[in-house]
């Protein structure tokens, strides 16, 4: 009865990555900055629709915050260039690319079918 407990380990650092080879999921104060982040980059940017140089350059500022935070995450390129459209600033797009790179990692390499050549 005098059995020892397994280790316990936190989960975050332990976890598989999404692809082989691919970064490790976020988790903790990085993926929470990331998230502050995006969410005063779009409240700030919904009062700039009618600025859009402005607006482009928070944008900007918002993807190399971005980069710094999450590291070389190529999801967020497709955030700036729907951020950087006119009038679809409406959208919490920052906070949707976080949340995508939050769930599903990085953008993986579509792989064809070794029989397929």
């Amino acid at each position: 009865m005098n059995e020892s407990l397994p280790e316990l380990k936190d989960e975050g650092e332990d976890r598989e990555r999404p692809y082989p080879g691919g970064p490790k999921p976020l988790r903790g104060k990085r993926l929470a900055a990331a998230f502050a982040v995006a969410t005063v980059s779009d409240i700030v940017l919904m009062g700039l629709e009618v600025v859009p140089v402005v607006q482009l350059f928070v944008d900007v500022v918002t993807a190399l915050l971005l980069f710094l935070i999450l590291g070389r995450r190529w999801a967020i390129i497709p955030g700036l260039i729907a951020e950087a459209i006119p009038g679809v600033s409406i959208f919490p797009f920052w906070i949707m690319v976080v949340a995508a790179i939050a769930v599903w990692g990085e953008i993986k390499p579509i792989e064809k079918p070794k029989g397929d050549e």
